[in-house]
């Protein structure tokens, strides 16, 4: 019983981490783990806030994306997934700025509290929380969707909180969002061309 569990759901986590992990590159929240590095320097307090922040906000969307997909009907269903990462990849080419997120004082809340505050905040509206939407949508799995993206964000984010603003500029970060926003449109148009076989 435990493998045909697995066997249903790994495919499905496996898509989920890897579509948000490529999402992520060069995101503000990705810069924003790196300005709590920079500031803090403190790994784990970090990376757990991440955690709690993308699992609360993750949760969220999923929830949305599998309540719309009850109500899209299954004609249409292809056409939006199919819009929605061609979106977020047209999306990724424009790159991210930290633009007014703010870091509380740390003697208020702690690392670890200013890291889901500020991450669940920078994730309202973002690229990765879109997908997230899409992806329940697909999938009609909350939990899975939501552990896949969370995983997806702990695999772009984890290693720039661990390197650091010195080393993480040096990763050749515009290369990777060409990449990912190639990859997001091929697969939108792959959704739009194979329709229901897609979904």
């Amino acid at each position: 019983m435990f493998d045909s569990i697995l066997s249903a759901t790994a495919p499905a986590l496996l898509t989920c981490t890897i579509v948000v992990a490529l999402a992520e590159m060069g995101d503000k929240t990705q810069l924003l783990s790196l300005m709590l590095a920079a500031r803090f320097k403190q790994f784990w307090p970090i990376v757990l806030g991440i955690t709690v922040a993308t699992l609360l906000n993750h949760g969220l969307a999923a929830a949305l994306g599998a309540t719309l997909q009850q109500w899209i009907p299954k004609w249409a269903l292809p056409w939006v997934l199919a819009v929605s990462f061609i979106a977020i990849g047209l999306w990724l080419l424009r790159p991210d700025e930290l633009g007014n997120t703010t870091v509380a004082n740390q003697s208020r809340f702690g690392v670890f509290g200013i890291t889901v505050v500020a991450f669940f905040l920078a994730e309202m509206g973002d690229k990765t929380q879109i997908a997230t939407v899409a992806l329940a949508a697909r999938y009609q799995s909350i939990g899975v969707v939501t552990v896949g993206t969370t995983l997806g964000m702990l695999l772009a984010n984890a290693p720039a909180v661990f390197l650091g603003q010195r080393f993480a500029e040096r990763l050749p970060i515009a290369l990777l969002n060409k990449l990912a926003a190639i990859l997001f449109i091929a697969i939108g148009l792959w959704i739009a061309f194979f329709g229901q076989q897609a979904v």
